[in-house]
This record gives C-alpha cells, structure tokens and sequence, in this order.
C-alpha cells in the first residue's frame, strides 16, 4: 500500500479524504496540528476504518515534523489541506495568512525534491475566478484579482506550483479548485466542524436548526437570480474527498514536470434559499431565517463547469444535494460532548 502524506488531514475534507484512500488501497498518514480541527476525528476515522490511523500532530512549515513524519512512514505523494481558510480574519491578519498558507506549500515542495516525492495534489479553490464574466466557469475562465489575502493565497500557491513545475523539478502536481463543500460522510461520525461562529451557510443553518443559533440571516434577496438570493455550487465532501483520489491515481501515471488544475463542483448553481427550503424539505423541519442587506465582496453567483474532471478523470457527482443536507443533519445531530 502506497504512503500518502495528507497535510491538515483531521480537517473537514482531510479525514473523508482519508476515508476514500483507504477504500481505494492507500495508506493515509495524516499531519495535522489541530489549530482548526478536533483530535477526536482521529478516534472517528478508526471507527469508520476499522484499523488504526497513523497521524502526527505538528506544523507542515516545520521541516523537523515532516523528517520525522518521513522517517517513520516513508510517503510516495502529498495531498495538501493544510491552511487558514477564514476570509474575513484573513483581511485582518493577512501576514499570518501568507506565512502559513503559501510558506507551508514551499517548505513542503522543498521536502518534497530532497526526497524524491512527486506527486502532489493541492488544495485550490474557486475563489480564484472572483466574480466571472461568464457561466458556467471553465479551468479557461480568467483568474481574478482575489477579494481577500485568504483568496490570494492560493492564486499564489497555483503559481508557485506552475513555476516549480517549469524550473524541471522533478514532480507532478494537480491543484483542484474546490467550489463548496457541504455534507457529512454518512455514517455521521465526521463531518464539518468549525471553530466559533461558522464561516459557511450549511453549518449555519445546521446548528440554527438544532438551536445553537437563534436564525440564519441571507444576505441579499435582490440579486440577479432565481430567487434573488446568492447562488453557489454545493458539492457533497465525500464527492470532493473522492476526486482527491482519481487526482493521484491519474498523476501516477504522467512523466515528470507535470501540472494540471481541475474544477470540482457538480455543474449546478443553488441559491441561499433554495438550499435554506431543501433542508427544510428533506429534514421535514422548519427553520427559522430572516433577510438582511446584501454583504460586501459577496460573489452573485458562481458554478461550474465539469466536463474536464469528467473526462479527463473520470469523476463524476454521486451524492444529490438532498443526500448532502440530510448527511449535513444528520452529523450536527450526533455532535455530542466528545466532538463539540
């Protein structure tokens, strides 16, 4: 069984990515320094599994933690989570952003290169394309000017892998432009689980639906949409967590020097409130939800288009976005004491 090293690997989209690599016959070795995530899920990933989980708790900007990590289970790839992701603190504190986000990708290639690793699969996003001239949003559609240092992190990070490739490093990366995550792995024993006040809509409306908040506020009902609400494309984590693994098996197969970028989402845009009355509908419950004024950056609407992932990888969506509501349901009502 192949070695692959998941940096931020007891996160959100680390531990289900852990999940479907040891379904698809790799061993996950998780780095993780728990700032943003709960050493429980390590407990949780063994339940799933049925077999012990090896994980080391430390910072991937420190070389020390990664020859350690190494030393003990030599890895053949890197799968890079490891990141601040608050947009709003990141505009406050955008040093702390870039030391973290974009020094841990380049300490890490450098380890990398010394020890012959190759294969690696980055963390992106579609905050890269800001607010698009068109849509659907192709792997083509211009890059914009980020609206937060967050955003800008990992525009620089693509371009930092791009150069790495071009200087003839000896590695093969693909960067995967995550839209948005939402669900719970289905068993409920992981799923998302943020610090404080959630910066996303989904565990907003969760923990409102379960009492935590008091309602969910929508940001805008005068947009140009359907419904006048934001529109996204939401994507089940066991879906994203799944394209992590047709990411590495297909680098496996390329020559060195290699770069290529894929969008992940399912090719379909939701509004703010078409995703507030779908849970409603699964979950045969009623939440409570008001309209306030439209929030500063917000992008209108944003989807993808998937035909290169489905193609090229093979990928293809097979969780619903009710599958992914009642999954999200179901895991904020399992949070206990031990988790929460």
């Amino acid at each position: 069984m192949k070695n692959i090293l998941i940096t931020g690997g007891a996160g959100y989209i680390g531990s289900h990515t852990a999940v479907e690599l040891v379904k698809a016959g790799y061993e996950p070795i998780i780095l993780d320094d728990f700032s943003n995530s709960n050493p429980n899920v390590i407990n949780r990933l063994v339940e799933i599994l049925g077999k012990e989980v090896s994980y080391f708790e430390g910072d991937c900007n420190d070389k020390e933690v990664l020859e350690k990590v190494y030393a003990a289970h030599p890895f053949e790839g890197v799968i890079h989570f490891a990141a601040f992701k608050a947009v709003g603190e990141s505009t406050q504190f955008p040093l702390k952003y870039y030391q973290n986000n974009v020094g841990s990708l380049t300490v890490l290639l450098d380890f990398m290169q010394r020890k012959g690793v190759k294969n690696i699969v980055f963390s992106s996003s579609c905050t890269v394309y800001g607010q698009p001239d068109q849509l659907p949003v192709t792997e083509e559609t211009p890059r914009k000017e980020a609206e937060s240092p967050y955003g800008n992190t990992k525009k620089i990070c693509e371009d930092i892998l791009v150069d790495f490739v071009k200087s003839k490093a000896k590695v093969k990366v693909v960067s995967l432009r995550y839209f948005n995550p939402v669900g719970a792995h289905p068993s409920a024993k992981i799923g998302e689980l943020p610090n404080g006040t959630p910066n996303n809509l989904v565990p907003f409306v969760t923990q409102t639906a379960v009492g935590i908040r008091e309602k969910i506020t929508v940001f805008g009902d005068d947009y140009d949409t359907v419904d006048g609400s934001c529109i996204r494309d939401f994507i089940h984590v066991m879906d994203l967590a799944n394209a992590h693994v047709k990411a590495l098996a297909y680098l496996e197969k390329q020559e060195d020097c290699f770069y290529d970028v894929f969008n992940v989402g399912t090719g379909n845009g939701n509004s703010v409130l078409e995703i507030i009355k779908t849970f409603e509908k699964v979950n045969n419950l009623k939440l409570n939800y008001t309209i306030g004024p439209r929030r500063p950056g917000d992008v209108v609407k944003i989807w993808a288009d998937t035909q290169k992932i489905n193609q090229v990888l093979g990928w293809y969506p097979q969780y619903t976005l009710e599958d992914s509501l009642r999954d999200s349901w179901n895991w904020e009502k399992s949070l206990s004491g031990e988790l929460a």
